[in-house]
């Protein structure tokens, strides 16, 4: 709780210190001294900073996130409805993510010493030195222009067209995925090596078991342990990622709002936005916490 409220204040003063004037961009620029007067006076603006904040924390704890200053929507049902786009995104990144770099990594990790790991390696490398913008624009020349295999960029609502709404996210979610994908596949394997080389596995080889099954019967939850904070933080990074893509595939998500508010100088937009977004920092946070207590037992007994 006093991480949230420290972040909602920063965020706050952050939001207010933004250049531009609301009510400026509700009537334009040849909007009479009067009109704006009026409409600051509507939008609160013209009350100390303390009682916003205050008026703003206290909608946020009763499930009010406020109304929209430019389109007078309430901004909780914005979120809702872009929600059902960021998400399902953010969830196929991951996937993306995961299905790619386990399997890699754990190769790499184990044949770090041959020419296939150190193809991966390579490979990872490249993949971390590519901007998720670039490539999806490679993405959308081979398989939407080229291909014809999904849409190169808009979205189809779920409750329309299930299968199409996932095809929209398909190459999205790639994009979002590779790079990803490229960097966990970097810490498995930094991960699994380091693994081998403890002590515990050799006494276990020199038992008789082979790598793998060293790997798989002692090596692969220590393993994890690392493995997990990077998911942790890359579940978040898809998040916040996702405003480049959301752009690039024009899809109606969160980081495409979040982008249109900043430009309009949607005050309340924004604060709510960036809000949500910490929030879910802090509890993916929270779940990797509760994940090393069940991986590791020893968390467990120190507690």
């Amino acid at each position: 709780m006093l991480s949230l409220t420290v972040a909602s204040l920063i965020i706050f003063l952050v939001v207010q210190v933004l250049p531009g004037d609301p009510a400026q961009v509700v009537l334009g620029v040849n909007a009479t001294p009067d009109a704006l007067a009026q409409l600051r006076h509507q939008m609160g603006l013209d009350l100390p900073g303390w009682q916003r904040y205050l008026a703003w924390i206290g909608g946020i704890l009763h499930g009010d996130f406020g109304t929209s200053q430019v389109s007078s929507a309430p901004v909780a049902e914005l979120i809702r409805q872009k929600l059902s786009v960021s998400a399902p995104l953010a969830l196929l990144g991951m996937a993306v993510s995961v299905l790619i770099s386990v399997p890699l990594g754990v190769i790499a990790g184990v044949r770090y010493r041959r020419l296939s790991g150190a193809l991966i390696s390579a490979l990872s490398l490249g993949g971390i030195a590519i901007p998720a913008f670039w490539a999806a624009l490679l993405l959308i020349t081979v398989f939407a222009i080229r291909l014809h295999a999904v849409p190169a960029g808009g979205f189809v609502a779920w409750s329309d067209d299930p299968v199409g709404a996932f095809k929209s996210l398909l190459l999205p979610a790639i994009s979002l995925g590779l790079v990803q994908g490229a960097i966990l596949t970097r810490y498995i394997r930094s991960s699994i090596v380091d693994v081998l080389r403890e002590e515990y596995i050799r006494t276990a080889r020199a038992k008789g078991l082979t790598r793998w099954q060293a790997l798989r019967r002692h090596g692969f939850r220590n393993a994890a342990i690392p493995v997990v904070t990077v998911l942790g933080l890359q579940l978040t990074s898809l998040l916040v990622g996702a405003v480049v893509i959301e752009n690039v595939f024009y899809l109606p998500g969160l980081g495409r709002m979040l982008i249109q508010a900043i430009g309009n100088r949607d005050l309340v937009v924004i604060q709510a936005t960036v809000m949500l977004l910490t929030g879910v920092v802090l509890v993916v946070n929270f779940l990797v916490d509760v994940s090393y207590r069940l991986l590791d037992p020893r968390i467990r007994a120190t507690r």
